[in-house]
């Protein structure tokens, strides 16, 4: 007799259903995994033989083969133990031979029998309901992360006894129910605690209105952490779609706040030292990266030129595209990046250059070598560049700023309700993401408007690319003033921000 028990294979974030098949045959006594596994799944043969001891269930001295199929697929993960182990028992007559049929299982077994979480359960109960399945059993501290999938019963268990009981029609186990985190309930980080910097708090705001890439360069304590580290809070709530695509990713990674779905946007800030397999993904099981893990949130870069530059070259097609293809020998892994760039730079190595009272001390081959690090492709598709200068310490004394980070938001929604309704039914939804005939359409200024941008782009040599990031830009900006066209002041100050190149002898 074969048993069959379907579970899965992970590709990226999407699954791939793999039909375990156990067969117990005579023979001599031995415990064979076939089918591409790895050594995590090879290993499974001794925590399921424990797990079932644990039971007081004995394997036979027989021959005990189980395959993977598709063979050709490679097996990876933790999660191959808890679908071995109910083949056995179906095999071995332990339990009906239907009970497993229409069901998809996953977990990790103690040598105690208990069910240990693994990663990708949202993935696993979306892929289960999109093949008609009727349920899906896996470790309880998954239960309520894949009880977002809807049309199929999720079941989570604690311990192999309880899966028995339920095959056996002794103990039904409950569905669970989905799960939300709420939001931390740490301190916000407010805006009227950053003093002065008017333009730098202005650039943060269109960033978040448009969903625009922004770069700050100045000298340390200038504030330019502190404008990264609120500009989140400048972003709307993730809408019930985003936070789904979110979660997908970040359960693949096995990194959902106790087992609940994703609600706020996310932030992340990794170090210069970071690899470009940390930022783009990959590794040998092709884990999302930092670029995926930021998905419809913010990736902050700070001491941008001190990063390899071979590992900020990899922000160009995802700056582009919203997406980051992983291609491995055996495999090609597309995961979604469609993240909003946050990067900080210091103007020279030392971090001086141009302060009003601290002397430079890098030479001009230094600061050359320093600002190469940054290619012009990769400057040019960051929308939004802002010198961030020095605040006197007299201002350091004075009274918060009277907007707050509240007063911000509410114009940024503002703006992105204007962009819901423009873009409605596409798969745009910021002004960032518009491009080609769409953005000619939405964003075409005044003809002043159009002379101011046609003079400028020959003036200081713009690419095509940043001519139309100019017009996001604006088109951004009028959204904030509540202008339905482009006129030459939102032109004007989208310019503001663009580069002036530096001619050099």
């Amino acid at each position: 007799m074969v048993a069959h028990v379907s579970t899965i294979a992970l590709q990226g974030i999407a699954a791939t259903t793999v039909d375990v098949q156990v067969q117990v045959r005579s023979g001599l006594a031995s415990f064979q995994v076939v089918g591409l596994p790895d050594g995590a799944v090879r290993e499974s043969r001794e925590r399921v033989q424990a797990a079932l001891h644990s039971l007081g269930l004995a394997l036979p001295a027989k021959r005990i083969v189980v395959n993977l199929s598709p063979a050709d697929l490679a097996k990876e993960g933790n999660h191959y133990d808890l679908p071995i182990a109910v083949g056995l028992m179906a095999a071995l007559e332990l339990i009906p031979a239907d009970a497993a049929d229409l069901s998809l299982y996953l977990g990790e077994l103690g040598l105690d029998g208990s069910v240990r979480p693994v990663h990708g359960g949202l993935a696993a109960a979306l892929h289960a309901a999109g093949a008609g399945l009727s349920s899906v059993v896996l470790p309880a501290a998954n239960a309520p992360e894949a009880a977002w999938a809807g049309s199929l019963n999720v079941f989570g268990v604690a311990h192999l006894r309880e899966l028995l009981a339920h095959l056996r029609g002794n103990q039904k186990l409950v569905p669970a129910t989905p799960k939300v985190v709420p939001p931390s309930g740490g301190p916000r980080l407010d805006f009227r605690d950053v003093k002065g910097q008017e333009t730098a708090k202005r650039a943060a705001e269109i960033a978040a209105a448009g969903g625009h890439n922004l770069l700050m360069c100045g000298p340390p304590g200038a504030g330019k952490s502190m404008i990264a580290h609120r500009l989140p809070g400048l972003l709307p709530p993730l809408s019930a779609e985003e936070a789904l695509e979110v979660s997908l990713i970040h359960s693949v990674a096995g990194l959902l706040p106790d087992g609940g779905l994703v609600t706020e946007r996310p932030f992340r800030d990794p170090h210069h030292s970071a690899s470009a397999v940390a930022l783009c993904g990959g590794s040998h099981s092709a884990r999302p990266g930092e670029m995926s893990l930021a998905h419809r949130g913010v990736l902050f870069l700070d001491e941008l030129p001190e990063f390899p530059r071979a590992v900020l070259e990899t922000l160009r097609q995802p700056l582009e595209t919203g997406s980051i293809t992983v291609s491995r020998a055996q495999a090609q892994i597309r995961y979604p990046a469609r993240f909003q760039l946050v990067a900080a730079m210091n103007p020279s190595p030392c971090g001086y250059l141009g302060h009003p009272t601290i002397p430079c001390t890098s030479t001009p081959r230094q600061i050359q070598a320093y600002r190469a690090r940054l290619s012009g492709p990769l400057l040019d598709r960051i929308d939004l560049h802002l010198d961030v200068p020095v605040v006197p310490l007299k201002d350091l004394s004075l009274p918060p700023a009277r907007e707050s980070t509240a007063d911000m938001a509410a114009r940024v929604a503002r703006a992105r309700a204007l962009q819901r309704a423009r873009y409605a039914g596409l798969s745009v939804m910021t002004n960032a993401e518009a491009d080609g005939a769409l953005l000619e359409e939405v964003a075409a200024p005044t003809p002043e408007g159009r002379y101011l941008l046609d003079t400028a782009g020959t003036r200081y040599a713009l690419s095509a690319r940043g001519y139309h990031r100019v017009l996001k830009v604006a088109r951004t900006i009028a959204d904030l003033a509540g202008e339905a066209q482009v006129a030459k002041p939102h032109i004007a100050e989208a310019l503001s921000f663009r580069p002036i190149p530096v001619e050099t002898p």
